[in-house]
């Protein structure tokens, strides 16, 4: 078997973790400390989360979108792929290193989002970008961690509570969309979501697409 090649790591903001970038052959895979974070290999789910939204504002030639969560650029790539060349995509990623990562090692994995003229990347947590914006986005899709109930950083525990869940209200436009990626299912974060006054969707979705790998989670909340 191939061994792991360690491309290099990458220290979290506010906190003592790190990421770490390994390679083994053509699969990339992104841990914090000692738990995977992400894998090359498993895509699906991205991918449906970004198709899933975007669908819920086709019609807004002029969309504004946030992505929380850079991940290895996948869900970025998709929703480019669903919105017009009049949209634009605004990523907040957390980590310096794993922005520099997406535009060396892993760019050819999702086709250079990051080189599209509709994406700009914001190096900061979402949830502060949120917290600076009233009424602009027509969707904000978080991908941050492993979702509400399987954190690998308890900072980010606040996204997904109610004051987390009212500060992203407040950055929607009227008719906008939430749509929150999950490793696993969480009825308590569903019904969190009905009680901030969200319309709630809940999808099941296969990690490696085409009904293949493990089954994630996707929320997606209207208002």
């Amino acid at each position: 078997m191939i061994p792991w090649e360690l491309l290099g790591t990458a220290p979290i903001p506010n906190s003592s973790g790190k990421l770490s970038l390994s390679r083994r052959g053509e699969e990339y895979s992104i841990r914090v400390d000692n738990a995977e974070l992400m894998n090359s290999r498993m895509h699906g789910s991205e991918e449906e989360l970004a198709r899933l939204s975007c669908s819920k504002i086709a019609g807004r030639t002029k969309a504004q979108v946030l992505i929380g969560g850079l991940g290895m650029g996948f869900t970025t790539a998709a929703a480019l792929e669903n919105l017009p060349q009049s949209a634009r995509v605004t990523v907040a990623e957390l980590v310096p290193g794993l922005v520099e990562w997406n535009r060396t090692f892993l760019s050819h994995l999702a086709n250079e989002p990051l080189s599209d003229s509709r994406v700009r990347v914001c190096v900061e947590d979402v949830g502060d970008l949120m917290k600076k914006s009233r009424q602009k986005f027509d969707a904000i899709l978080l991908d941050v961690d492993n979702g509400p109930a399987s954190l690998t950083h308890p900072d980010n525990a606040w996204l997904y509570g109610p004051a987390g869940l009212a500060t992203a209200r407040r950055a929607l436009r009227p008719g906008g969309i939430l749509a929150v990626w999950s490793v696993a299912p969480d009825p308590i974060f569903t019904k969190r979501l009905q009680q901030s006054g969200f319309q709630v969707e809940e999808v099941r979705t296969c990690a490696r697409g085409k009904g293949k790998g493990a089954r994630h989670t996707i929320w997606l909340a209207g208002i």
